[in-house]
């Protein structure tokens, strides 16, 4: 169940930083910010770094850990932003 609030969280990070409205005008034209893969792989290792503030996910401090999660993230973000669109289900017959 950690597995799953911790790559909803990552999507949701991923979501907002990439495609958010909010940050259009201080979103930088790099690559990184405009790419939920490249994102989503960022905010993976940064909520593995954080998880022991909260209490939603718990997971050991090994670099090889982070990069299992941050990888997860990554696939992930993509696999969720391409399923789901602002009209919802992105499902083309």
């Amino acid at each position: 169940m950690e597995i799953i609030l911790f790559l909803l969280s990552c999507f949701g990070l991923t979501q907002i930083l990439v495609y958010g409205k909010i940050f259009n005008k201080i979103r930088p034209n790099y690559h990184l910010f405009h790419c939920s893969m490249c994102m989503g792989f960022h905010a993976g290792w940064f909520l593995w770094l954080t998880n022991g503030f909260t209490g939603l996910f718990t997971f050991d401090y090994s670099l090889a850990t982070g990069f299992i999660l941050a990888c997860a993230s990554s696939g992930m973000s993509y696999v969720m932003s391409v399923l789901f669109v602002d009209e919802g289900l992105n499902i083309k017959i």
